[in-house]
C-alpha cells in the first residue's frame, strides 16, 4: 500500500514526506456520490472528532471549499434523550449553511438509540451516523463506540431498530476489529447492508491500534468487494495524493478524513483541486493568518463555552509551519481571555506580513491578500 507521505525515514520522524512517483496512475476522488437520497458533492467527508467538529469547526471548513459532508461530535444517545443535557444540545446545534450534514451517536441500547435517531430526524439532520469506532476506554467500558464490535448480534439490535425509526440515510463508521485475531469489518458490512443502511464507512484500525500504527486500506479493499452500498475510507490521508491512492487501491466511493483536516484545513480544497489539475496550492503565512483569526473570531461571536480553552488547545496545530510559530504558542498559552488571544494572533502575523497583517483579512471565504489557495 503506497501512502504518500510514507518513507521509512521521515515516518519515524514524525514528519511526512512525499514519495516519488505513480501520481500519474492515481483515480481521482470522485466528483459525488449519493448516499440514500443525500448527494455528497465532492466525495469527501469531513470525519466527527470529539472535541473538534463542533458547529464552529464544521462551517469553518465548509467556508473553505472542497468538503461534501460534515459530521457533529460523536453524542451521546442518552444525553439526547435527557432534556437536561447540555452538552448534547450543543453537539446537535447546527446551522442551516452546514447542509448536507450527518449528526453521530453512540450508545448500546437499541430502543435509546432509535429514539434519539428519531429526534436527529426531528431536528433537520440529513444523514445519521451510528459509531462503532471510538476507541476512548470511558466510552468502550459502557459497550459503546468500537466496545460494540464484540457483539455483533447486538450491532444487528441496533441497524434493526434504528432503520425502522427513521427515513433519513442511516450509515455507520467503524473500525476493522477489536485486535488483529478479530478482524470483523466485511461481516459487519454486509450485515449493515443486510439490515438497510445506506453507507459505512471503515477506518482501517483496530480498537486496539487506537490512533498508533499504519491503516492497513486492504481492509477497506475486502469491505468494498463485500458489498454493493457506498463504502467510505478512513485512515492515514495525510496529503491530497493519498486521497486519490486510497480511491485508486481500494476502490472505495468517499474519503474522510479526521485529523489532518485539524492541522491542514484547506486539506479538502486541495482534494479537490488534485482530482481537477494534478496540482494544488500550498498556504502561505496570509492564508494561515486568516485561518487563525477568523476560527478564533467564530469561536468569540458564537460564545462557545471555553472558547479561550479551543484556541489554546487548536494553536499548535493551526501554526504548524509558521516561521516563530513558537513564540506565538507561548504568547496564547499565556494569556487569560478570547480577546487577548486574538490580540496576540494580530500583533504576530501584523510582524511577518506588514500591509497583509492585522485587520485586513477578515473571515475564510473572503481576503484582500491574494494567495494559491485562493
Amino acid at each position: 500500500m503506497q501512502k504518500f507521505w510514507d518513507n521509512s525515514a521521515d515516518v519515524g520522524a514524525g514528519v511526512p514526506a512525499r514519495a516519488e512517483g505513480g501520481a500519474a496512475d492515481l483515480v481521482p476522488i470522485p466528483d459525488a456520490l449519493k448516499i440514500g437520497s443525500v448527494t455528497l458533492s465532492p466525495a469527501t467527508v469531513l470525519a466527527p472528532m470529539a472535541g473538534v467538529t463542533d458547529t464552529v469547526f464544521r462551517r469553518f471548513i465548509r467556508n473553505l471549499g472542497g468538503c461534501g459532508l460534515i459530521m457533529t461530535e460523536f453524542t451521546s444517545a442518552d444525553g439526547v434523550l435527557r432534556a437536561k443535557d447540555k452538552k448534547a444540545q450543543r453537539y446537535l446545534h447546527f446551522y442551516e449553511d452546514e447542509h448536507p450534514i450527518s449528526a453521530q451517536l453512540f450508545g448500546s441500547s437499541p430502543p435509546v438509540i432509535a429514539d434519539a435517531a428519531r429526534m436527529v430526524e426531528d431536528l433537520g439532520f440529513d444523514l445519521i451516523d451510528l459509531n462503532l469506532g471510538c476507541p476512548a476506554k470511558k466510552v468502550v467500558k459502557c459497550n459503546g463506540g468500537s466496545g460494540l464490535l464484540r457483539d455483533l448480534p447486538g450491532i444487528r439490535r441496533i441497524f434493526e431498530a434504528v432503520r425502522a425509526a427513521v427515513k433519513i440515510p442511516f450509515t455507520v463508521k467503524f473500525r476493522a476489529g477489536w485486535n488483529e485475531q478479530e478482524i470483523i469489518c466485511v461481516e459487519l458490512a454486509k450485515m449493515a447492508e443486510d439490515c438497510g443502511l445506506c453507507a459505512v464507512a471503515l477506518h482501517a484500525r483496530t480498537r486496539e491500534q487506537g490512533y498508533s500504527g499504519q491503516a492497513r486500506w486492504d481492509w477497506i479493499g475486502a469491505v468494498k468487494q463485500a458489498v454493493e452500498i457506498p463504502v467510505i475510507g478512513n485512515g492515514d490521508i495525510r496529503m491530497p495524493e493519498d486521497a486519490c491512492a486510497m480511491v485508486t487501491q481500494t476502490d472505495c466511493d468517499a474519503v474522510m478524513i479526521g485529523r489532518t483536516a485539524a492541522s491542514n484545513p484547506w486539506i479538502f480544497r486541495q482534494i479537490a483541486q488534485y482530482a481537477k489539475s494534478g496540482g494544488y496550492g500550498e498556504p502561505t503565512d496570509a492564508d494561515r493568518y486568516e485561518m487563525i483569526r477568523t476560527y478564533f473570531q467564530m469561536l468569540i461571536e458564537e460564545e462557545m463555552p471555553g472558547a479561550a480553552g479551543k484556541m489554546k488547545q487548536f494553536a499548535s496545530w493551526f501554526t504548524h509551519g509558521v516561521p516563530g510559530g513558537a513564540a506565538l504558542r507561548k504568547a496564547i498559552y499565556e494569556a487569560k481571555t478570547e480577546r487577548e488571544i486574538l490580540g496576540h494572533v494580530e500583533e504576530f502575523f501584523e510582524g511577518i506580513l506588514g500591509t497583509c497583517g492585522a485587520g485586513t483579512l477578515a473571515r475564510a471565504d473572503v481576503g484582500t491578500c491574494v494567495s494559491p489557495l485562493q
